[in-house]
């Protein structure tokens, strides 16, 4: 059944688990997905918690002998950091057999930071001590502020996984503060082979949306037009992809790059994010097979990565029919659909949808708290 992940791997793709829970972490099953499913790394975000968290008692040991007057926050992180200390333990073979360059496992800064840069770097910078291993990842929001803690959080060779990037203009702006981060550590006489950084590209809420203007315009259409753009439904994120993907390979070629990669620098990978399919009518592994090719990661949760063990095709497709990706966009705006506007409200509302699990967890915490007193 692994057979295909192995595949997966070997054409360049870091497959990573986009799930995590404390019993997962205890019983044997991140070890076996890891050992027969070439897992490479893990994310974790507030939705994955507030999940883990409202099921089971998994967690309830660790809550009941809190020291008391902690804030639900303070719980939160009390938790979280323990599990993702578990899961940087059992990813740490496959960070050393890569030398650092895999074996992740990220963790996210609070929504409420998005638009705040010396606040991001200042949780994050927590985040680093309390978790103390060298293969985490402080998982931080791709806004434009964003850009700035990344700078700074690189510069002080902090790993970083830059979220919520929908445009490929987002996608630039962190490889550039990326870039220029190394390039300050260089400067001052500082290693940077010792650093990992990810772009993290979301791609199946862009066909929402997008499908979802589609369908609004084909109504109002005449009968002869409805035809093309209907074809066009279910091409605009992997086309957007695509078009990150060539910017990637773009700026990390030439001599600035050159210079950085002799010091033992390492690319900033593309990690596609966001690839269950949500539209049933679409291939559940379609967000998986189109975007494979070197030096990328696709982060998946556990249905995915079943699916693409039983029926993904592995093909390298990632920088493949360029011409047409460009043409799927082209004509997206022919018919008025601003992929500027649509990448705008899917980070907006990015933002939004994890301030609310973010709350949603941090309320979660407070109830099942009440609840264990109460016992």
């Amino acid at each position: 059944m692994s057979n295909r992940l192995q595949q997966l791997h070997a054409a360049g793709v870091s497959i990573w688990l986009d799930y995590i829970d404390r019993t997962m972490l205890f019983n044997g099953d991140l070890e076996r997905r890891i050992r027969d499913e070439a897992l490479t790394g893990m994310t974790s975000n507030p939705t994955i918690f507030e999940k883990a968290m409202a099921e089971g008692e998994a967690y309830d040991k660790q809550l009941s002998s809190a020291e008391s007057g902690l804030s639900p926050w303070e719980l939160f992180e009390l938790v979280e950091t323990e599990d993702v200390r578990r899961a940087c333990d059992l990813f740490a073979p496959v960070y050393d057999a890569t030398k650092g360059a895999d074996g992740m496992v990220s963790i996210e800064v609070s929504p409420g930071v998005a638009n705040d840069s010396q606040a991001t770097v200042e949780e994050a910078k927590r985040l680093w001590r309390a978790v103390e291993r060298p293969n985490v990842m402080i998982k931080v929001p791709g806004t434009e502020t964003g850009a700035v803690a990344v700078r700074e959080l690189i510069t002080e060779g902090i790993n970083v996984n830059i979220t919520l990037l929908f445009s490929v203009d987002a996608h630039r702006r962190v490889i550039d503060a990326y870039l220029d981060a190394l390039d300050a550590r260089a400067a001052a006489g500082k290693p940077v082979d010792g650093i990992a950084s990810v772009a993290s590209f979301f791609v199946s809420r862009v066909d929402t949306l997008v499908d979802k203007k589609l369908d609004a315009l084909i109504a109002t259409l005449p009968e002869d037009r409805r035809a093309h753009a209907e074809s066009l439904k279910g091409k605009a994120a992997i086309a957007n992809a695509k078009m990150a993907y060539r910017l990637f390979q773009q700026k990390f070629s030439g001599p600035r790059w050159d210079a950085l990669a002799a010091k033992g620098a390492r690319v900033q990978r593309p990690l596609w994010a966001s690839t269950s399919t949500k539209n049933k009518a679409y291939r559940d592994v379609m967000y998986v097979e189109q975007l494979i090719g070197p030096d990328t990661v696709n982060t998946m949760p556990p249905a995915t990565i079943d699916a693409f063990a039983d029926h993904g095709v592995v093909a390298r497709t990632v920088d493949a029919d360029l011409d047409a990706a460009e043409r799927v966009l082209a004509d997206l705006t022919a018919l008025g659909i601003d992929m500027r506007q649509v990448t705008d409200q899917l980070l907006e509302e990015g933002i939004t949808s994890f301030q609310k699990s973010f709350d949603g967890l941090l309320g979660g915490i407070e109830k099942k708290v009440s609840s264990l007193a109460a016992r």
